[in-house]
């Protein structure tokens, strides 16, 4: 495990699931730490501020990474929260920048409900976790890259078959396994209107991309990350989460982007 990567699992590990907050984030954040989670300020006083209490009222937290890539100086990390007993569950996304030394400088999340399996019999969290590919790391980003600009943004759905492999497998909420349901589900999208506005940051590690963008429909923006696996240049696997964006006076920082 490369340096960045035991700082960020360490923030997760041991600041919130071990509670050890202020030690945590001195240990693994660096010269500054910019935060864009909308309900967190800015700095190491507003982790602390918004995780010992978090600490006080979820004395018990089974906290997973399920995931984690990197590509370069940042770092991506897919978790699965347990509170209490079950009480409260979510899915977090979470993208770090880090320094020269590995420590983290800015963070970025999604945060959803966990809601169990969909309609393809998958759930947010599960399904294929081996990193392998790297040399294809290039590749399957230009390959993501193009499918978001040509479908996503642009809604040219004429090469949708080259980019989504017919037999994919589904983690989205309410989405059933296979290509079709996801084109008909974005076409849907599309024609009520909403469209992806901006893809924030891309990348990727071997055989896995990810991605983070923001979708509008109507007045209503969502911050979305989505995992993508590749297998033989096409996606063959695919998560997503997504957390409407509040208003800009609600927010304890700079924002989600």
């Amino acid at each position: 495990m490369s340096v960045r990567l035991e700082h960020a699992k360490g923030l997760y590990l041991e600041g919130i699931r071990d509670g050890h907050v202020r030690e945590a984030i001195g240990a693994h954040t660096g010269a500054r730490y910019t935060q864009h989670s909308t309900g967190v300020a800015d700095g190491p006083e507003g982790f602390i501020a918004f995780f010992e209490p978090f600490i006080e009222r979820n004395p018990k937290r089974d906290i997973e990474i399920v995931r984690a890539f990197e590509d370069g100086r940042y770092v991506f990390v897919h978790v699965h929260q347990s509170l209490n007993d079950g009480e409260a569950q979510w899915v977090t996304t979470d993208l770090f920048d880090t320094d020269a030394e590995g420590k983290i400088i800015e963070h970025w999340d999604v945060i959803s409900e966990f809601v169990g399996p969909g309609p393809s019999g998958n759930t947010q969290v599960d399904g294929t976790t081996e990193i392998s590919d790297l040399e294809l790391t290039e590749f399957n980003k230009g390959q993501v890259r193009l499918f978001m600009a040509d479908v996503l943004q642009n809604g040219d759905f004429e090469r949708f078959d080259d980019y989504i492999a017919e037999d994919l497998i589904q983690h989205a909420v309410g989405l059933e396994n296979g290509r079709d349901a996801c084109r008909a589900r974005i076409e849907e999208a599309q024609d009520a209107g909403a469209h992806c506005e901006l893809v924030f940051k891309l990348i990727g590690q071997g055989n896995f991309v990810v991605s983070y963008s923001k979708s509008v429909m109507d007045d209503e923006a969502v911050a979305v990350f989505n995992i993508w696996r590749l297998a033989e240049g096409k996606i063959a696997e695919h998560w997503s989460n997504a957390e409407t964006i509040g208003p800009r006076e609600t927010w304890g920082n700079c924002g989600k982007f």
